[in-house]
């Protein structure tokens, strides 16, 4: 699948993330207190900053209320709506407060509960390994998968777009 076009990419103000099969690998580790670890890729920190750097938002809303979740964005620096039981009402909110346009909003996700955001936002995408229903809603499919550069690989898109050419 290619690339969305560079006008497309350039009107992106927002993106929302997915967490759990986005961030992560979609496994989860259980210790034998019930403490769930989960692994994430590190440079994808880098790409939210470069978003940063271009006027973009970034936001996690996901319907796991792990803690991880929640820690994870506080280091990255980023809003997380966790233990989401509506992500698109959830999305509309953060749209309304923002001032911000459904097609100015690109939406990562990977499984079924992503579906009625990705329908909703101007540019869909999911990551390589996401549900095969996802799949079809999806406007771009990384070749990353998720938890192994899929949002370093959608950051670097869309700073790639909108940064100041010299």
């Amino acid at each position: 699948m290619r690339k969305p076009g560079r006008e497309r990419l350039r009107r992106i103000r927002l993106v929302a993330f997915d967490f759990d099969g986005v961030f992560t690998d979609n496994r989860v580790y259980v210790d034998q207190d019930g403490r769930e670890m989960v692994c994430c890729w590190r440079s994808d920190g880098i790409g939210l900053q470069r978003l940063t750097e271009v006027g973009v938002r970034a936001v996690v809303i996901s319907r796991e209320p792990n803690p991880v979740v929640v820690r994870r964005c506080e280091k990255l620096g980023i809003e997380c709506l966790a233990g989401v039981k509506d992500k698109l009402s959830a999305l509309k909110h953060i749209l309304k407060r923002e001032g911000i346009e459904p097609e100015q909003v690109c939406f990562v996700g990977n499984d079924t509960p992503d579906i009625e955001c990705m329908r909703f936002a101007g540019l869909a995408v999911a990551v390589r390994d996401c549900h095969p229903d996802v799949l079809k809603e999806a406007d771009y499919v990384t070749r990353n998968p998720g938890g192994r550069g899929a949002v370093r690989e959608i950051c670097d898109i869309i700073y790639g777009a909108k940064k100041p050419t010299s």
